[in-house]
């Protein structure tokens, strides 16, 4: 099969593209997928960059996100059959594969039917993004109707459908963005407030928005600093949710003093830490988040198609230039 691969971490130059060995049989609770779009996430160069920080295999094939058509499935798989498509995230660690490829493995658990009204594409760009965005305001932050959300980077992949999710809530939004592209972006996908971070104070704003009391939710997708001002921003006794590790110079004074309830969110630990409940419960999501596409609910933004011989430019064009939506690569 055709496969994007790395033999050893570092810049884009280590992706290489060419032949590899397709997946084998399935085992009990696995089912083969041929795969017809990939999802580019901030991950993938994160595991290229530096993979001996995870649980990866040599010759490393990267991808989280895919959306395809199953080819075969264990013996104990019963919801799934050939034929099927499918949308999934399944990060290729602890001896499995990653999605630049035109096969996966994936745990059946991991598996939703693809929403009918998106295209593999769509689909393709949808699951991590979706999951951590879902994770981190209905499961950690236990998101209601009537609070006041502030969403960074609003326009990223995270942002654009942590702002829908929200707006689904009830919530109101408050969501940054780097330009005037950015803000009518998310001004469509029902954002209440913008603010322009290179140019205005954001904590301010916040801060004026909300007669100063500050919000309910602050989720941080950006880290360092951006996790700093959030302590400033959340109301006491409200919620700050961050998708990234928190630096050693993180100064909590703030946060203590307002009571915070902290949360970190990582999408990756059902299948790191092979938490079978876990697996399941992202399936759901999907499958939740499934029926909003098929209402015209909830939309995925796709900023540039690549083809998988183009890993490489891909991932390029993410770290530079951080584009508003989802990258997506099609075989």
């Amino acid at each position: 099969m055709k496969a994007v691969y790395f033999e050893a971490g570092g810049t884009i130059d280590v992706l290489q593209y060419g032949d590899m060995k397709a997946p084998g049989e399935c085992g009990s609770t696995q089912a083969l997928v041929h795969v017809k779009a990939i999802g580019i996430n901030p991950i993938d160069t994160k595991i290229r960059a530096a993979p001996e920080r995870f649980p990866v295999s040599f010759p490393v094939i990267p991808g989280c996100d895919g959306a395809g058509i199953v080819q075969a499935v264990g013996n104990q798989v019963k919801n799934f059959k050939p034929g099927d498509a499918v949308y999934f995230s399944q990060p290729g660690f602890n001896q499995r594969q990653g999605t630049y490829a035109e096969y996966v493995m994936v745990d059946a658990s991991l598996l939703a039917l693809k929403p009918h009204s998106l295209s593999f594409e769509q689909a393709a760009a949808a699951p991590l993004v979706l999951i951590t965005a879902w994770e981190a305001l209905y499961d950690r932050a236990r998101i209601t109707d009537g609070q006041t959300v502030l969403i960074h980077a609003g326009a990223g992949g995270v942002g654009h459908v942590a702002i829908q999710l929200a707006k689904l809530a009830g919530a109101r939004v408050i969501t940054t963005v780097s330009n005037a592209e950015k803000a009518n972006f998310v001004k469509r996908l029902g954002a209440d407030q913008i603010i322009h971070y290179p140019t205005q104070d954001v904590i301010a704003e916040v801060l004026q928005y909300t007669d100063g009391k500050g919000v309910d939710i602050a989720l941080d997708t950006v880290g360092a600093d951006v996790l700093q001002s959030c302590f400033s921003c959340i109301k006491p006794y409200g919620d700050v949710v961050t998708i990234l590790q928190p630096t050693k110079d993180t100064d909590w004074g703030e946060a203590r003093k307002r009571n915070v309830r902290f949360s970190l969110e990582l999408m990756l630990s059902p299948v790191l830490m092979e938490l079978d409940d876990a697996k399941c419960h992202q399936a759901d999501i999907l499958r939740q988040c499934a029926a909003l596409f098929e209402q015209g609910c909830l939309t995925v933004e796709i900023a540039q198609t690549f083809d998988l011989s183009n890993a490489a430019a891909a991932q390029r064009y993410l770290e530079q230039n951080h584009p508003a939506g989802k990258l997506v690569m099609t075989l």
